[in-house]
Formats: C-alpha cells, sequence, structure tokens
C-alpha cells in the first residue's frame, strides 16, 4: 500500500474508473468532473490517493486560493473505500494534504464535512482541525437569480 499524490499524466481509463467508482461512495448525487479537468495545470488541487494490489482505495483533495486574507487550502472529497475503512489510510491521505500545506506556506487548511459523518470527524479533530463558528451557504446553479 502506498500514499502518493496523482498527477494529470498519471490519469487512464482504469484511474478515471477507480477513482469515479470510490467517488460514489461518497453517496448523494455528486455529479464527478472528470480528472483531466480536475488536474488542469489552471486548477490548484492537490489529489493524494492510496494505491493497493494497484487498485484506488482511497482520495483526498486540496484546493488552495489566494485571497485577502491569506492563502488558504479547502479539503474536499475524503473517501477510503467501505471495505478498506479503519486501516489509518483516512489519517495518511489528510497527513499528505496537510504536508502539502505547509510546503505551500498556507495560511489556513479549511474544509467541510456533514454532521453525520462521526469517524470523519474524529479523524479531523484529531489531527488538530477546530469547528468553526460559521455557516456555509450554496447556491446551484438551478436556483440563480
Amino acid at each position: 500500500m502506498r500514499i502518493d499524490l496523482l498527477k494529470k499524466t498519471d490519469i487512464n481509463p482504469t484511474v478515471q474508473k477507480q477513482v469515479s467508482d470510490l467517488f460514489q461512495q461518497l453517496g448523494g448525487n455528486k455529479k464527478q468532473i472528470d480528472l483531466t479537468e480536475v488536474l488542469d495545470e489552471k486548477n490548484q488541487v492537490t489529489l493524494a490517493y492510496c494505491l493497493d494490489n494497484a487498485e484506488i482505495i482511497g482520495i483526498a483533495l486540496m484546493c488552495t486560493y489566494t485571497v485577502i486574507s491569506g492563502k488558504k487550502g479547502w479539503i474536499e472529497d475524503v473517501v477510503v473505500h467501505s471495505n478498506a475503512r479503519g486501516k489509518g489510510i483516512g489519517r495518511k491521505l489528510m497527513n499528505t494534504l496537510i504536508e502539502a500545506g505547509k510546503q505551500q506556506n498556507l495560511s489556513e487548511i479549511l474544509l467541510f464535512t456533514e454532521d453525520h459523518r462521526k469517524p470523519a470527524i474524529q479523524l479531523y479533530s484529531s489531527l488538530g482541525f477546530k469547528g468553526k463558528e460559521s455557516r456555509i451557504y450554496s447556491l446551484k446553479p438551478n436556483v440563480w437569480p
């Protein structure tokens, strides 16, 4: 088993399918963007993945952006295959992204998780993430004014 960063040159139909299948385990009706678009050089995304026996069994992504308050990272789409959970893979993926954030001199790394994802909340808390007293609001295209 190894943890690494996925590069655009690593993408092939097998990788695309494995990531797509894994992404579906996040649940809901989330639409997946093609990995070549996600890893385009114009899109500041770091994608950590776990490979075990030639199969991707975990992913975590962090986008970076710069605003007046600093250079920040935002972690999204953290998922470990249901058959591989509880083995520390999520922690290793998160540590990989945190290390990338340190190397990029980020002022803050943010993430969002839903309240029912108790194991994820425990993991993030154990890594030093603290809940913020704020709200996240969403505006989807089908309701744009």
